[in-house]
């Protein structure tokens, strides 16, 4: 499932079912508005396999917010091309397939992607071709 948060805004995630992405958002499809708590959306996520959750809020982009059941990924560019950075992303061969995105957390640059898996120490980075 790819899961986006409330934050997204609702014409870029409009821009992604365009794709041909399939998304739910938070307060939309999936949970309530007011949804705005990191707990509240944590707890979602705990109880769901297998989730991929987009957000713009960068205190998502935690090493002790890793788990085995999902991937957080925190879009830090331009509001306006986060749904281009969101497709880029679930388009690069590192995380195509959902088995690799899990149990790490992401953030998305305008020109690299850097994660961190569940140990917490280990920073990586690629370079993004724009």
């Amino acid at each position: 499932m790819i899961l986006l948060d409330h934050n997204i805004p609702r014409d870029e995630a409009l821009r992604l079912r365009r794709w041909r992405i399939r998304t739910a958002q938070v307060g939309f499809q999936i949970g309530r508005p007011e949804w705005q708590d990191q707990e509240e959306i944590l707890r979602f996520l705990h109880s769901r396999r297998r989730t991929t959750f987009f957000t713009r809020d960068l205190g998502f982009f935690q090493p002790r917010l890793c788990h085995e059941r999902y991937c957080l990924v925190v879009v830090a560019g331009s509001v306006v091309n986060t749904a281009a950075d969101i497709r880029d992303f679930l388009h690069h061969p590192r995380f195509r397939r959902t088995a690799e995105r899990l149990g790490i957390v992401v953030k998305i640059f305008p020109d690299k992607i850097l994660w961190r898996d569940r140990k917490g120490a280990r920073a990586n980075i690629i370079v993004r071709d724009r």
